[in-house]
């Protein structure tokens, strides 16, 4: 009765083992910029110096021909530069337009939060830096540039740091824990109703990269499962599911997702993807969310905004608590929420359903 089980709990073992060391401390960003002028010629050549790590330029878009060295890396107009950002995955872009441009940078400032790519501003004499409230200023070579929101993660050391403690938290909770646990929860899932012991259904993760998260399977297997929030005494929830639910039991399996790299202990929850195509439009900073690892709990979570969401000001307050984790994190900060989240499933969760 436990073999579907256990193949599917077998079937992420593949990649464990190339897990268990910690990701590059340096990761390469793609990189292009949008405009012309000085301060964007030395952004390339900061770029192009063979000692800067971790930068790599993809080209320049302005609306007119350019001029001088950046002349031959015109690629074309902003709208081009909208859909090569999108195409070719890039990280961050780089804004060197002139304050008279203000409604053309807060056009472009939109759309990269939108899908999930960083906004810098190369500040400029009439440019209008306070409108976009820009929060952090960084150095690249002799430019200072400003960043929107500070991000800790952004860090190399906060992120060794956070992936250190994933690494170690989930190989204690799968081998001390879920190695036991899961023929249990195994086999009173499937007396609780046919079908297969775990729930997979397709996240999105850090960078909008797609992933299968793991659950045990809370309902009875249903055509809506992938379209359908969890509702207030759902008849599609088992008993037994409804046990799972309560207990946040039913999402133990993600441990497995943190191993290998696909979420964090810590973090915003990932949202099913019809769930995320009804509210990235609509709700401002909604995408912003991918840039850090989803979590397994999170900042939203413990402070009230778990389950259903049923109107989008419930999802706006669930995204803004998200948002100031990003810009807030600290180790410290995920070890309260972690205490915080074992203090609620203690306790009684009036949203846990």
């Amino acid at each position: 009765m436990l073999r579907s089980g256990q193949r599917s709990f077998l079937s992420v073992r593949s990649g464990i083992n190339q897990v268990l060391t910690l990701e590059p401390l340096t990761t390469v960003k793609d990189l292009i910029i949008v405009g012309d002028g000085p301060a964007a010629e030395e952004i390339f050549r900061y770029c192009q110096d063979q000692t800067v790590r971790g930068y790599r330029f993809r080209g320049l878009f302005n609306d007119r021909p350019v001029e001088g060295l950046l002349g031959p890396q015109r690629l074309g107009d902003l709208e081009a530069a909208k859909i090569f950002a999108v195409q070719n995955r890039i990280d961050i872009v780089y804004c060197a337009l002139p304050g008279s441009q203000k409604e053309a940078i807060t056009e472009l400032l939109e759309y990269c939060e939108r899908n999930t790519i960083r906004f810098r501003v190369i500040p400029s004499v009439d440019s209008f830096i306070p409108v976009v409230q820009a929060k952090n200023l960084e150095f690249h070579g002799s430019v200072p540039v400003s960043k929107l929101r500070n991000e800790p993660l952004d860090k190399r050391w906060n992120r060794a740091l956070k992936r250190t403690f994933d690494i170690v938290f989930s190989l204690g909770v799968i081998v001390f824990v879920l190695s036991w646990l899961i023929p249990l929860l195994a086999l009173a899932v499937k007396l609780s109703s046919p079908g297969p012991v775990f729930f997979k259904q397709t996240r999105l993760g850090e960078g909008k990269k797609k992933f299968s998260c793991y659950k045990f399977r809370s309902m009875r297997v249903n055509k809506e499962a992938d379209s359908k929030q969890a509702t207030k005494n759902d008849p599609r929830v088992t008993k037994v599911g409804a046990f799972l639910r309560k207990s946040n039991l039913d999402e133990m399996p993600q441990f497995l997702n943190v191993l290998l790299g696909q979420m964090s202990v810590v973090g915003p929850r990932p949202h099913p993807l019809k769930l995320n195509d009804q509210f990235r439009d609509i709700i401002d900073k909604y995408m912003v969310r991918h840039f850090v690892r989803p979590g397994i709990t999170g900042w939203a979570q413990v402070n009230g905004f778990r389950g259903e969401t049923r109107t989008p000001e419930l999802m706006e307050k669930r995204v803004d608590l998200d948002v100031w984790y990003l810009e807030n994190w600290s180790f410290k900060l995920d070890l309260k929420i972690i205490v915080k989240t074992v203090t609620n499933m203690l306790g009684k969760d009036e949203r846990a359903y």
